[in-house]
This record gives structure tokens, sequence and C-alpha cells, in this order.
């Protein structure tokens, strides 16, 4: 149909719906190509390291560019010397870069994300230094924090350039790459927020050494979720670097974040619906019992050990309805446990009034996205699948099953 035709047939019906004799409809249309690089380095902020000011000077290529840069507290906590080697690093690239303020410290993990307060205070701090469209806003933490200083820097003069410098291995595989930001606002998470692509990302892989043992555990759990849905062949690769990657080896770890990054981007910007305007949320795989699990354990489950469970829950249904077998099903679990994933926690069957606990994430996931219920379920190892139809009393069976297991090993 041709743009004039969709012009008179959208005419039409409005001209029904308002029972006008007379209207005019011109249809607005225009899209916008995002691009940013996503790099992949070690010692970004090494005196001679040059990836920052380049990425930068690409941007603009004339001039010295203002950034205001925020830093993850928990971060410095493990690595003090971090302000001084930003500013270092500034200095030594001082033809391309200058910082307008100070770093600054900010909250890490989920208590960032508790409402608008720090937001606020961000922004305060962008007005106060004079931080423009043409400054950039340098986000360098967990994705708690990347997902915050992108909403305050997406928001403030409707939007200031950003770049992401993710350190957690979480945030170098997954939301660090992608395009969405937000906080947990009215009990809901993620509930206020943007969708608003980042400048650059600077994944450091030095930064992954300093994580604790359960924080580096925890990222892997994306990879896993992401092999299976897309590619199995990085299943395989993971199912056999199992011991490598349970006593993270720096080899298999760079590789498996290297990877598992690509193939979030490849969903983000071939999917066709980067900005999630549809129902269908496949790289969202095991995290609607994910993400009640957290909000249950007032977050003391991390995410990744959130989506490792609910990654064994929707596989163990997959199995129930039929589109799995349990040989496959074996090795996920083998796999999750291999790399030292608890499959099962004592929230998962608490119950209200009304019901299951954790079942109530079904309908706040549903919620979230609108419209029908969207779940994907395993049809092969590698292969996801939509429905949009989900059994509770076979989802119990497969809590129940859990347990079972759980209680067994």
């Amino acid at each position: 149909m041709s743009a004039i035709q969709s012009e008179l047939v959208l005419a039409a019906s409005i001209e029904l719906a308002v029972d006008r004799s007379e209207l005019h409809v011109s249809q607005q249309s225009f899209s916008v190509s995002y691009q940013f690089p996503v790099i992949f380095c070690t010692g970004v902020f090494c005196p001679n390291s040059r990836v920052l000011a380049e990425v930068v000077r690409q941007m603009e290529p004339l001039g010295r560019h203002r950034l205001l840069v925020f830093v993850d507290a928990g971060l410095l906590e493990a690595r003090p010397t971090l302000f001084e080697e930003i500013v270092d690093h500034v200095g030594a690239n001082g033809a391309v870069l200058e910082l307008a303020a100070a770093p600054v410290a900010i909250a890490g993990g989920e208590s960032i994300k508790q409402g608008l307060e720090t937001i606020l205070e961000m922004q305060r701090l962008m007005v106060e230094h004079r931080i423009d469209r043409h400054s950039y806003v340098v986000a360098i933490g967990g994705g708690a924090v990347l997902d915050a200083v992108g909403l305050a820097a997406a928001t403030a003069h409707r939007g200031i350039r950003h770049i992401r410098i993710p350190t957690t291995v979480l945030s170098q595989n997954d939301s660090g790459v992608g395009v969405k930001n937000g906080v947990n606002l009215f009990g809901a998470k993620n509930y206020f927020g943007t969708f608003a692509p980042p400048s650059a990302v600077i994944n450091d892989y030095d930064f992954i050494e300093s994580l604790p043992v359960r924080e580096k555990r925890a990222g892997i759990a994306e990879a896993i979720k992401v092999a299976l849905i897309r590619d199995r062949r990085f299943f395989e690769w993971l199912e056999s670097s199992v011991e490598a990657l349970h006593s993270f080896d720096p080899t298999a770890m760079r590789y498996m974040i290297r990877r598992c990054a690509e193939l979030h981007m490849h969903q983000i910007g071939q999917g066709g619906d980067p900005f999630e305007r549809g129902t269908a949320r496949p790289l969202d795989f095991g995290h609607w019992a994910a993400h009640r699990l957290e909000m249950l354990s007032e977050f003391s489950v991390r995410h990744g050990e959130a989506v490792a469970i609910g990654i064994a829950l929707d596989t163990e249904y997959s199995v129930l309805v039929g589109l799995l077998g349990e040989e496959d099903a074996a090795r996920v679990r083998t796999v999750l446990k291999g790399l030292g994933f608890s499959l099962w926690h004592d929230l998962m069957e608490a119950n209200a009034a009304d019901g299951s606990l954790l079942m109530q994430g079904l309908r706040e996931f549903q919620e979230h996205l609108g419209g029908e219920l969207t779940i994907t379920l395993l049809a092969a190892l590698g292969t996801g699948l939509e429905v949009h139809d989900i059994s509770e009393p076979l989802m119990l069976q497969a809590i129940a099953n859990l347990k079972q297991r759980a209680a067994m090993s």
C-alpha cells in the first residue's frame, strides 16, 4: 500500500470514528540510524592508552572534549588508585580530553536503582559543571551503575553523550552493550527508564581480575542463556570449558565475554525490535522467574544467580510440555552446576493467600511487556521458542522437580 493510500485509509477510519465530514491527516515518517563502537581491550586507563581519546576524537575530530566521570564506589574498594589513574590518563591525553570535575564516586549495586534520588543528584552535578550535549558523561562500574548513569545522561538536555565502561562480567557480556537504562520505582523493576544507546562501550578485561568470585560466576549465567536460545556451538563450547570457566581462566573468560556480547549485540541490532515495542523478549529467557526471585530476596540473590535458577526452571518446564528432551535438559543442569550455580532457593515455594509468590512473576512480566504474555522456552539446545501460554500446574511441577533434584544432589 502506498503512502497516499495509507493516508486515505487512515483518514477514512478516523472520519468514521469522529463522524466528521472534513479531515486532513499527514503521515510523519523518518528513521534514525544508531551506531556505536564496542571495544574489548586491557588497560584503558594506562597513561599510554589512546582508546578513550580515539573514541571521542572519532565522534568529534576537533577540539578538547569535557568529561564528567561517575565511578562505582564498590569498584574503588578493589582498585583504590582508580581516581588517580583516570586523572593521569586524561592529563596524558589532554589534547583531546578534559575533566569537567574530579571523578565522582556513586553507590553501586541495586541500591542506586531504588528511586530517583541519585539520578537527580547526578543531573545537579551536570548543571553545576556545565555539561552540555557536546560533553560526555562516562560511567565506570557494574550494570546497576550503568543503568542509573545512563538514565541521568539520557534525560538531561534531552540526551547527553554517554560512554559506558563496564567493570563486571554481567555488564561486559550483556547489559553494558545494550540500549536500555532505568531504575526501579513503585516497587517495579526498571519501571522508570529509557531506550538510549550509548556513544561507545569500552570493555576493559583488567577490571574482571579484581572481581569477587561470586560476581565473576554470576555473569556467566547470561552466556549460558544466550547460547541456549541462539548458538548451540557456543553452548557446546561452554559445556567443554566448564573447568576453565569454573577456575576463571583468563583466556576462557575473555572469549566467553566477547562471544556473549556479540550474540546480544546481534539480537538487539538484527532482531527487528531494538526498543522492545513488541511483546517478544528472547534475551529474557529465564528472566521472569529471575526478576521475581531477586525482588523476593530483596536482592540478596544476585541477578546472574537468579538467572541461572530461571534457566533451570524454564528448561524443566520445556521438558514437561514436550518441547525438549530430558537428556538435553540434563546437559543444561550439568553445565550450570559445574560452574557452581545453585538451582534452588527456598523462596521459590513461598506462598501468599492468592498462591505462589514466584508465579506472580509471570503476571508482572506480562504487565512489563504489555499485551499478551510471551515467554521464551527451549525447543532444542541453541533454539529458543516463543510461547504465549504457561500452564501454572506444570510450572509448579517444574518448581517441585527442581526442589527434588536439589535435595538429591
